[in-house]
């Protein structure tokens, strides 16, 4: 569910993820700087990893992203039906995706030869030609075509589009670790990739778009970029790598997720917490519950993940159960005062408050994961803080705090 707040109360739901779409912007403009000349696809697969697909995208284009990419054809076709028609790309299909519908919408589709017989069914039925990207196997071992398969696969991809049943428009690959630049093993993939590239245009393909730089190879590695760049986590304000924060990359994390403390109260020393009582109070203290849990999105496997309240960072103690949580609030606290108080589980990160990161360290998982999961069951809530965050430019943020990447 996408809603925003009510101005005239400006009171959000008991829990909710608020999603910043200036800060969407910010990003946009931050991967475009460090990307340029190569132009820039959004990635808003999976509901824009959980932020809102159509509200992601339309503000991602407003800041100069020009495609969006996702994984089926069912999410393009709801952004198609949103009025979106900005070029889109699907790229991950099954026998029973909907080639015609694609096809009918405009829709670009990633092929990895298996669907080419499909496609051009496609495209007799909607009497247009499709257009299609076709995928090399560089390394990653997923989908797409394999090198000993190329020229095989160009053929016949030529032989439809000699009959004016497809356009090869594009050939584009995906990075096994650009988020460790040191690998050799991404230098292997480019020069397959650079091989099949140079084959598609001797079988006569007039490739828009040759694609293989994620959000890591974006900031790490320019010889990646080609025409095209497909930024995903980044515009959503998260790093890719282990070793750097967002703030390092001059990008702002869009997500908040935040909710009220739902009762605190005072119990006595050892007193268990949650299912299995693993955790038990080590002196008198006090107990604040947190009205979400792994039905929410939250790990199960969480270890003290952070919860902020009233300025305060606690950690959650026990089992994270399926509809809450439970932080030690130690012996000192008001539960007078905090019962009922906003409880912020990340965001970002301003004024040391926890972020995805710190629950993907937690939960033993990625910053990916943290955000993409958070389940329908919150609402996301968008609102735009662009007049408070116009201070600093895309080019002034990269400068500052992305030196040398670029």
């Amino acid at each position: 569910m996408t809603s925003t707040p009510d101005p005239a109360t400006a009171r959000l739901p008991e829990r909710a993820a608020v999603v910043d779409l200036e800060a969407i912007r910010h990003n946009v403009r931050v991967v475009r700087t460090v990307a340029e000349p190569a132009r820039v696809m959004a990635v808003v697969k999976a509901d824009a990893y959980g932020h809102g697909a159509v509200p992601v995208a339309r503000a991602a284009l407003e800041a100069g992203a020009a495609w969006l990419g996702v994984a089926h054809i069912s999410e393009a076709l709801t952004l198609r039906a949103a009025g979106i028609e900005a070029p889109t790309l699907a790229w991950l299909h099954t026998a029973d995706s909907n080639f015609s519908a694609a096809v009918g919408a405009g829709v670009d589709l990633g092929c990895s030869g298996w669907e080419l017989g499909r496609i051009v069914d496609a495209a007799r039925e909607q009497q247009r030609p499709a257009r299609v990207h076709l995928k090399i196997d560089t390394g990653l071992g997923r989908n797409g075509v394999t090198p000993d398969r190329w020229e095989q696969v160009l053929d016949e991809a030529t032989e439809y589009q000699d009959a004016g049943l497809l356009r090869v428009v594009g050939v584009f690959s995906h990075l096994a670790v650009a988020d460790e630049p040191d690998r050799p093993e991404t230098d292997v993939q480019l020069e397959v990739f650079r091989d099949a590239v140079a084959l598609a245009e001797d079988a006569g393909c007039d490739l828009e778009v040759r694609h293989i730089a994620n959000s890591p190879a974006i900031f790490s590695r320019p010889d990646t970029h080609f025409d095209l760049v497909r930024a995903g986590i980044s515009i959503y304000g998260l790093s890719p790598f282990p070793d750097q924060s967002a703030h390092d990359l001059g990008l702002r994390p869009a997500m908040t997720l935040r909710t009220l403390v739902s009762q605190a109260k005072r119990v006595p020393a050892g007193q268990g917490v949650s299912y299995g009582l693993t955790y038990r109070t080590p002196g008198e203290s006090a107990l604040g519950l947190i009205p979400l849990g792994y039905a929410d999105g939250i790990p199960r496997t969480s270890n003290g993940g952070p919860v902020r309240i009233a300025g305060t960072t606690y950690r959650v103690v026990g089992r994270v159960a399926m509809d809450q949580m439970v932080v030690d609030l130690g012996p000192a606290a008001d539960v007078g005062a905090i019962a009922g108080s906003e409880a912020v589980l990340f965001g970002t990160g301003d004024g040391g408050g926890p972020t995805a990161d710190d629950w993907a360290r937690a939960a033993n998982t990625i910053n990916y994961e943290i955000v993409t999961r958070i389940s329908q069951r919150v609402p996301r809530i968008h609102v735009d803080s662009r007049p408070a965050l116009q201070t600093e430019s895309a080019e002034q943020a990269v400068a500052t705090h992305a030196g040398g990447v670029a």
